[in-house]
């Protein structure tokens, strides 16, 4: 069996030392070689060995020594020896062991006296320290700080033995004797904790005796007056408000864990607004002084604890949170804009916006190392500054041009978020339409990425409603594509001498590739376009390179769908020319421009000099806007210039609906019983109340009023989670009550005794299989016949991976000394216990689906016909959240496409995609993905999904 000792060290049994090697390393002369035998000895004890021989040996030639490693490793040695025999009676050689501990109790060396007085700290038998209690004492007046101090922690300890009482009856008196004279902080700290476990009046009247000192206290000291208060208040109520003061007053310490502690304190004690505005300031002044990125983290995990509490309170502190983004941290930062947003309101919307604006700007100024970093904080910035604009949409007007100034941003996701920012903003808000319209004309050219340049022609298409802003678009659009067209070919029969009608690229700055080809009426003809080089970034292209046109560049380098979307645009943009513009013949010329560019993209893309022919959507496309300026009807008109834009205004009304129905799912709806007790504070003395304990009582009241106190546990899920672990025809019966909660799971085990004999030496011994660590080492008990027994086990989960807890009970019983087995059922943790639904953008989504590199795919194989009803099955099931708008699942057309996503309590994501389809026969077909980042996360979700898509609870 593994021996109690505070000190555990490994140890390879492979070669262990020998008994008598170690023996005659002892019974030496040589210090060294005593030390490397001593702990020899200590590793073979701690891994399972005896050496009964040994003990002699150390007596006569360990005990003398004066050197001071020898004396801590003798003490480890017998920390660890077994002191008694097999009915509990102490072993005679212990006398020898007492008269050595006595000696050292007196030892001039206060060294020797401080460790065996720490020594005698592990020790509980009450025969080896009834002789060494008047040395103890003893060394409580010493002059060395040092011994006083071990001498307190010695005490402390014998007097919290089961039969410590009668060893030190008067401890608590000798000890706040002591602690009124002790000038050692450590001292002092001892003295009281002391006070605090075993007399717990005593503590608090030295604490209120000495209130108007504490804030002078040294910081250990007043750490363990701040424990004591919440031990004090949780048991005592009425006397909150005295001690309340104290853990104020020591808000001002110049200690920064005290100044935590207290925090914390008070918020745990006290509901009052003024308690939490208090505590709120303090997490926040921590905040801005404390440099290091994980003591930031935990303060503002604690400031989040208060927003979910406290939001009236912690919205007036919204700008001293906002200040922690001076740190590069891109956690911290993130963290920091979750708590501001929730925070945000109309009192404050302006001053927040204010700040996210300067930051924005800032991030202008990083340097070349910081870019990538400055890219991601403009980001976070950008989607801060759209979720504030959808609260409250009169700030759009402050921010809204500076952000455009971002849509060339290198950072594509940032650039990303910006352009659907303007896209949602220019829609809300048409007051703002005409100056954004004109800026995003004016900013078109520095867009380099395709996918914003996609999202700024469809507003510019949408969006652009007079005859300035259409022409305006028009021309932009027509500069950005550089010369027409992207590829020339002339037959080389004809003169060439005019410099005007040779064939050329489309740029100077493009490098041409030139090559006879066949035309279709058997002429030869040389054919020249642009080089791929075309489609490299601006940034990265050397001198005259970077001047190629954005939409131009794209288009070279293949990007066809980019193509679709400027005939696109251009149609819209000549069909509302046709209503604005009065002359025809404008127009006319408008429809023929717009004709050309269709026609170019076309040819281009046919040819063989881009680097991939046109995909057969992007054709279809193009073609279909180039009948539509041929050929024009009232109904096709309408369509492209109304139904686009009312399409979106209903997927924005959509969202928001769909967002505030989620708030109102969130919002706690909680009621009190009609025979709760009503608290008249009005009617009570108030004599001696201080205005934070009438603050306390009347939140105190308002959240009874509520419900707020009111938390109806679910007893059908409480009964859920008792699993019966043994039959109910074995000698000892088990079950267990299985509680999640993070990173830890606590088993309540329940054991009754079924027998009429007395079960001895009981102990409940588990195991586990996967990412699963037992945290407490099993006990032995005594049951009596027909008795019960509450055991506890702890264990460690560090993954989301379904583990499997296992185990036996072992027992003796009077009769046969026999050890009898009972084997338990398995234990198997639910990964639902680990992820809860959570929501991600369209975007993220994407990125982290092509990013994961573990996939588990699962068959669709079901009972359940209708592809809705499988959906829901699958969410409820797997707890994850629906991302898929409703929108886009509805009709009936036999199909469903869905992505699901969820978070783990680990921070590790969840992705999941439904693709199913109903067959002729009415069965459901088709697979469930599930991506993640770890392997085990995926396993364990599709061994969930496999078991429970057929339908039902089975």
């Amino acid at each position: 069996m593994e021996k109690p000792c505070t000190l555990l060290v490994h140890f390879d049994k492979g070669t262990p030392a020998m008994a008598n090697e170690i023996k005659e390393a002892l019974e030496g002369s040589d210090v060294a070689a005593k030390v490397d035998a001593m702990k020899r000895a200590i590793m073979l004890l701690l891994n399972g060995e005896t050496l009964p021989q040994l003990f002699i040996t150390i007596v006569r030639y360990v005990l003398p020594s004066e050197d001071h490693t020898v004396q801590k490793l003798l003490l480890i040695y017998l920390e660890i020896i077994d002191k008694t025999d097999a009915r509990g009676r102490v072993l005679p050689e212990m006398i020898l062991i007492c008269q050595n501990l006595l000696n050292n109790l007196q030892h001039a060396n206060e060294y020797i006296r401080g460790v065996t007085l720490r020594f005698l700290c592990r020790i509980s038998e009450p025969e080896i320290l009834e002789p060494l209690i008047p040395s103890v004492l003893t060394n409580l007046e010493h002059r060395h700080p040092f011994i006083r101090r071990n001498a307190l922690l010695a005490i402390s300890s014998i007097y919290r033995l089961p039969n410590g009482e009668q060893l030190l009856p008067d401890a608590p008196e000798l000890v706040e004797k002591a602690l009124g004279s002790e000038q050692d902080a450590s001292a002092r700290r001892n003295a009281f904790l002391m006070l605090c476990n075993c007399s717990q009046d005593r503590a608090v009247a030295y604490l209120l005796s000495n209130a108007d000192r504490v804030p002078e206290w040294p910081d250990l000291l007043q750490m363990a007056v701040v424990d004591l208060i919440r031990k004090v208040c949780r048991a005592n109520r009425p006397d909150k408000g005295r001690h309340i003061k104290i853990i104020i007053s020591l808000l001002n310490s110049p200690s920064t864990a005290v100044v935590y502690e207290c925090a914390g304190a008070l918020v745990s004690l006290s509901s009052a607004p003024t308690a939490v505005r208090a505590a709120a300031n303090t997490y926040c002044q921590l905040l801005s002084s404390q440099s290091d990125n994980n003591v930031r983290l935990i303060i503002l995990d604690r400031l989040n604890e208060l927003r979910k509490s406290h939001r009236e309170v912690m919205s007036e502190v919204v700008m001293d949170v906002l200040r922690a983004l001076s740190s590069p941290n891109p956690d911290v930062r993130r963290k920091v804009l979750d708590i501001v947003l929730d925070l945000v309101s109309t009192k404050n919307v302006d001053e927040v916006v204010l700040f996210l604006k300067k930051e924005v700007v800032k991030t202008q100024a990083a340097g070349e190392s910081d870019k990538d970093a400055g890219g991601e904080y403009r980001q976070m910035l950008v989607q801060a500054i759209h979720a504030c604009t959808i609260k409250f949409p009169e700030v759009a007007g402050s921010v809204v041009h500076v952000l455009m100034d971002f849509l060339g941003d290198s950072n594509v996701a940032s650039a990303i978020d910006v352009v659907i920012f303007v896209r949602e903003i220019i829609e809300t808000n048409p007051k703002l339409r005409v100056s954004m319209i004109q800026r995003l004309i004016d900013t078109f050219y520095q867009i380099r990425a395709a996918r914003v340049c996609s999202c700024a022609l469809w507003i510019l298409g949408e969006y652009s409603l007079s005859l300035s802003e259409v022409e305006a678009a028009i021309s932009t659009i027509k500069q950005c594509l550089g010369e027409l067209p992207f590829y020339s070919a002339t037959e080389d029969a004809e003169p060439t001498t005019d410099s005007t009608k040779q064939p050329h690229a489309v740029s100077s700055a493009t490098t041409s590739s030139r090559r006879p080809v066949v035309l279709a009426d058997g002429t030869y003809a040389t054919q020249s376009a642009a080089s791929e080089t075309a489609g490299v970034a601006p940034s990265v292209l050397p001198g005259s390179l970077s001047s190629i046109p954005n939409l131009r560049s794209l288009i070279l380098s293949g990007d066809f769908f980019l193509a679709a979307v400027v005939a696109s645009t251009l149609t819209k943009l000549v069909l509302r020319l046709e209503e604005v513009q009065p002359a025809q013949a404008e127009t006319n010329k408008a429809c023929s421009a717009a004709l050309l560019v269709m026609v170019s993209m076309l040819q281009f893309g046919q040819s063989g000099f881009a680097p991939h022919p046109i995909d057969d959507d992007s054709y279809d496309r193009i073609v279909l806007c180039v009948r539509l300026l041929c050929n024009t009807g009232d109904e096709v008109r309408k369509v492209w210039l109304e139904s686009c834009r009312q399409s979106f205004a209903k997927m924005l009304a959509e969202k928001q609906f769909r967002e505030t129905e989620e708030l109102r799912a969130k919002a706690q709806i909680s009621h009190a019983q009609p025979d709760d007790l009503i608290d008249f504070y009005h009617l009570k003395s108030r004599k001696g109340m201080s205005q934070l304990e009438l603050e306390d009582e009347v939140h105190d009241d308002l959240k009874r009023a509520t419900g707020e106190f009111t938390k109806d546990a679910d007893d059908a899920s409480r009964l859920n989670r008792i699993l019966q672990l043994t039959g109910f025809s074995d000698p000892v019966y088990a079950e267990a009550y299985v509680t999640v909660h993070h990173y830890d799971i606590v088993l309540d085990v329940t054991i009754i005794n079924r027998t009429k004999e007395t079960l001895q030496n009981l102990c409940l011994e588990l195991a586990t299989m996967g990412d699963l660590k037992l945290v407490d080492r099993p006990q032995n008990y005594t049951l009596a016949p027909e008795s019960s027994r509450q055991i506890k086990a702890n264990i460690k989960v560090s993954s989301t991976e379904t583990g499997v807890i296992f185990g036996n009970i072992v027992y003796e019983t009077s009769n046969v000394m026999e050890r009898n087995v009972v084997v338990l059922n398995d234990i198997h943790i639910d990964i639902m216990d680990y992820i809860s639904p959570a929501t991600c953008a369209d975007v993220t989504f994407r990125n982290m689906w092509a990013e994961f590199e573990w996939e588990n795919k699962v068959a669709v194989s079901t009972v359940i016909q209708d592809e809705k009803e499988f959906l829901e099955h699958i969410i409820k099931s797997t707890n994850m959240k629906c991302l898929t708008p409703p929108s886009a699942l509805e009709g009936d057309c036999g199909f469903l496409a869905a992505n699901l996503y969820a978070k783990s309590v680990f921070g590790e994501d969840a992705l999941v995609n439904i693709s199913v389809e109903k067959q002729a026969d009415g069965k459901l077909s088709g697979y469930i993905r599930i991506r993640s980042k770890t392997q085990g996360i995926a396993l364990s979700l599709g061994d969930k999904i496999t078991l429970k898509q057929k339908g039902g609870d089975h």
